[in-house]
């Protein structure tokens, strides 16, 4: 669990941070194209620039800067033997709770009413997921989080799959979607 929270930590806050950069690139010189941006397709400008790429009054991707080193210092503490108590388990579950919430509600805001891909968003998506899948069955198996038997055993059983699934989705849901304009792309 160490390791899973430290690796998603850090490509999360390299995602975020990366995107951020770009952010306050693009408010510097509204002439400025991101690294990120490809074609009408794949463009974090079109993401970053929407009212849902600041959704709380500043730029998404500073959530994650600040939420990211979090989980990394979380998964440090783990690796280096500490048994966080109930509470703490219980708070970077909420968190998780509420990043896989937002990653998958600016998912279909990205694919369904924006109309293009961020790069750098998919990124942190790929970290938030595993993340909050394995969080939820880590709490769940310690009962840190009361649950059924069954829904416990189903979770913590299934965590990879459930997070293959999740993954899957959004590809598939994407390509569906775009299916029709993958000639932007290439």
């Amino acid at each position: 669990m160490g390791w899973l929270l430290v690796i998603g930590g850090l490509v999360g806050l390299l995602g975020s941070g990366a995107l951020s950069i770009e952010r306050v690139l693009v408010a510097g010189d509204p002439d400025y194209v991101p690294s990120c941006s490809f074609n009408p397709l794949i463009s974090c400008g079109q993401v970053m620039e929407s009212w849902q790429g600041s959704l709380f009054g500043f730029p998404n991707p500073f959530i994650g800067v600040a939420a990211f080193p979090v989980v990394i210092t979380f998964g440090v503490m783990l690796l280096a033997g500490m048994r966080p108590p109930r509470w703490m388990w219980l708070g970077l579950w909420g968190g998780t709770v509420l990043g896989a919430v937002f990653v998958t509600w600016l998912f279909t805001q990205s694919v369904y009413v924006i109309g293009a891909l961020c790069p750098y968003c998919m990124v942190v998506w790929l970290a938030t997921i595993p993340t909050f899948v394995y969080t939820t069955g880590y709490v769940l198996s310690e009962r840190h989080l009361p649950a059924p038997a069954g829904v416990r055993r189903a979770i913590v059983g299934n965590r990879g799959l459930i997070t293959m699934v999740w993954l899957l989705g959004i590809a598939i849901f994407i390509a569906v979607e775009f299916w029709d304009r993958w000639d932007l792309v290439f």
